[in-house]
């Protein structure tokens, strides 16, 4: 026997699935059925893009966190109702983009790869550090991810709330802040192991999950194609991450030399982040107490490294070492 294909959803369905979720004088008078999302600029609040005969009620874009952009709007990454669930989700449209860039002396080529991210919503399905949905083509074959929603602040706004001080924050928040932290590197190996990278690991890709209380890696549809190393992207990216963890924020050259000089004179070029030449990597300058084994790791991503972590093996070895240096230091097992 055959099944046959739902019929396509109508204005008065969809109506009457608004009026369920959202009430009935929240129901719209006119807004628009979309099948083929190309040009997302087209897709208006209060539209209803269908997908796979699924209706998804469009509300707000999300906005950028990165680079000076807060607040500006990425007009591919909608928030929408899922009607017949009432569910929030996080629908990424078909956006291309492509840039250069060099870290640690290595060239890139950054683009965005809607396929890529969707392979990795396959792969990572299971995987509690990682943002969870599925994807489907639209009417014109674009691939639209459809994303669950996590509710709960970015990692990095937690860790600036801990602590009076600095000297606060490290003695009483940074060891359970390092075990989240490895947490995290150890599910980027996941991705590395299979071969994959998530591509684009900034601390504002990381959601501290409120319902299951962990934190999880968003946002991987860039790819980039690499000179020297498969993984150099993503281990600079975490490089960045962890010197902010141990800074409990950046530490900012232009701030050292207004507002602390002492400190300014002590500093080399050698120290300073070789991804971002106004953030300082050689935080043990700057705080005596950070442990020998925790800042070498530090300089790994400074000017003046001769060595980088070519995978997360290595740097995961290390990052043991400091934790042992931790607990003596904090006098707790973490």
């Amino acid at each position: 026997m055959t099944t046959q294909p739902a019929a396509p959803l109508q204005q008065a369905d969809i109506k009457e699935l608004i009026a369920k979720h959202g009430g009935a004088d929240r129901v719209p008078s006119h807004f628009k059925i979309i099948t083929d999302t190309s040009d997302f600029f087209k897709i208006e609040y209060n539209d209803v893009v269908l997908l796979d005969n699924v209706p998804y009620w469009m509300k707000r874009c999300e906005k950028e966190g990165r680079f000076g952009l807060d607040d500006e709007p990425k007009f591919w990454v909608r928030r929408a109702i899922e009607l017949p669930t009432g569910a929030t989700r996080i629908l990424k449209l078909v956006f291309y983009e492509e840039f250069k860039t060099v870290i640690a002396g290595v060239k890139m080529t950054c683009f965005r790869s809607p396929k890529k991210e969707a392979r990795l919503l396959d792969l990572v399905a299971g995987h509690k550090n990682f943002m969870h949905g599925r994807w489907v083509l639209d009417a014109a074959g674009n691939n639209v991810r459809i994303l669950e929603f996590i509710r709960g602040p970015r990692f990095d706004d937690v860790i600036t709330g801990y602590g009076s001080n600095h000297h606060d924050y490290f003695h009483k928040y940074f060891p359970q802040v390092l075990d989240h932290f490895i947490e995290l590197v150890q599910s980027i190996k996941f991705l590395h192991d299979q071969g994959e990278k998530h591509g684009d690991i900034r601390r504002d890709h990381i959601i501290w999950d409120e319902a299951t209380q962990v934190n999880r890696w968003i946002d991987f549809d860039y790819n980039f194609q690499q000179g020297e190393s498969l993984f150099s992207f993503d281990m600079q990216g975490l490089g960045n991450i962890l010197i902010f963890l141990v800074g409990r924020g950046d530490v900012l050259v232009p701030d050292l030399y207004h507002k602390q000089r002492a400190l300014f004179d002590t500093l080399w070029g050698e120290d300073l982040s070789i991804a971002y030449k106004n953030r300082v990597a050689n935080l043990k300058k700057i705080y005596p107490y950070i442990p020998d084994s925790l800042n070498r790791i530090l300089l790994h991503f400074s000017y003046g490294a001769n060595i980088f972590y070519e995978n997360t093996d290595q740097i995961l070895e290390d990052l043991g070492l400091a934790r042992e240096d931790m607990i003596s230091l904090t006098g707790r097992q973490l």
